[in-house]
């Protein structure tokens, strides 16, 4: 790792990126025969996982590869588990980023940490990625940089005055008794019930109701790790929970906090509330590579490739297909051998290696096969 290409050096690939999705993509590319590529990654190997709060675990449990060739969960690389080398079911953000960087290390993956992509321009045939340590050139750029890094800030008024759950480095640093909390999905109810244990009392506002969904796709409803901690005493005694009650805004008071939500009611809490809004994702930076879905998300060809700007690919929890959400990585590691074949087959390689990606559900020509309809 942290070999930095020569400013002359024309690279197959650049990967934005060294997370679940860099790290996995990564190995696919070496899987289909192409050698000639590096991963840019401005912090670290997992460094968006090794920020979560130090409580937070994995809702997607991990396992060992059992003997008819099911995968853990939370694997991007066949034959590896994240179950098998931590020996822990649900892993905490700072145990996967050990995961990764142990991958990452084993198959020697060209990732140069501490670069920082500032742009990308196409220039001919290839592309020009600007970098904090200068420009790297490149036929295939693939952007891998995930979301968690981007937490959604601006919900609301005032929405500035929260404290986003993504910045807490634990739930146990949080001083007072009595909490609001703006949205009820996974982050909303991981700091809800961490809360409630501790003996806080919590207000628990979302726009839906989560918690009730009779979905079965987790991108939509609740976890069943998630729903198992609502039924927990301390949860259903400490936790309130305000359903289809938007919050609209939030303002000082008093010493304190006022929230307002869009039906009029006025909420008190002396501490500052909490904003489990979600991410707003990395893939608004690089918007200008990408026609735009009617829901923000990049139009993408049916192998993941920018449907304008031909040898940009996207990979990670940001990838849609029609109404496919692959924002686990369960689901958007399925997308990685394809990234791979297209790529490895406009450089002219066989790329056979990646038929063994097929025991995760990844039939490399039928899209169809490869959505929630399959793995949820």
């Amino acid at each position: 790792m942290n070999n930095t290409p020569a400013p002359d050096d024309l690279l197959d690939v650049v990967i934005v990126g060294a997370g679940a999705a860099g790290v996995g993509v990564s190995v696919a590319l070496a899987h289909a025969g192409i050698e000639n590529f590096v991963a840019l990654e401005r912090h670290s190997v997992g460094a968006s996982f090794a920020q979560w709060p130090a409580e937070t675990r994995f809702i997607t449990p991990s396992f060992p590869t059992n003997s008819v060739g099911m995968l853990d969960l939370n694997s991007v690389v066949i034959g590896t588990s994240a179950a098998w080398s931590l020996e822990v079911e649900h892993p905490t953000g700072r145990q996967y980023a050990a995961f990764l960087k142990a991958i990452a290390d084993h198959f020697e993956l060209p990732i140069q940490e501490g670069v920082d992509v500032l742009r990308i321009d196409r220039s001919g045939e290839e592309f020009v990625v600007e970098t904090t340590a200068g420009p790297v050139r490149a036929r295939h750029v693939i952007w891998a940089a995930g979301d968690f890094q981007y937490p959604r800030l601006n919900s609301f008024e005032g929405s500035e005055l929260c404290l986003h759950t993504a910045l807490l480095p634990s739930y146990a640093e949080l001083d007072g008794d009595d909490f609001i909390v703006v949205g009820g999905y996974e982050s909303g109810v991981d700091v809800a019930s961490h809360l409630a244990e501790r003996g806080k009392r919590v207000r628990l506002f979302d726009l839906g109701s989560p918690w009730a969904s009779e979905s079965s796709d987790p991108s939509v409803a609740l976890s069943t790790f998630s729903l198992e901690r609502t039924r927990r005493p301390s949860y259903t005694e400490r936790v309130e929970l305000f359903p289809d009650t938007a919050v609209t805004a939030v303002a000082t008071a008093n010493a304190g906090f006022e929230v307002a939500t869009a039906d009029g009611q006025r909420f008190r809490t002396p501490v500052q509330p909490l904003l489990a809004g979600g991410f707003a994702g990395s893939h608004p930076l690089v918007m200008d590579l990408f026609e735009s879905r009617e829901d923000g998300f990049p139009l993408l060809n049916e192998h993941d490739g920018s449907t304008i700007v031909p040898g940009v690919y996207l990979c990670g929890a940001a990838v849609r297909h029609e109404s496919h959400i692959f924002c686990f990585i369960y689901k958007y590691r399925q997308r990685f051998a394809v990234v791979a074949k297209a790529i490895a087959t406009s450089l002219g390689l066989p790329a056979e290696e990646l038929e063994m990606y097929r025991m995760w559900g990844m039939y490399l020509d039928d899209l169809s096969c490869c959505g929630q309809e399959c793995v949820c």
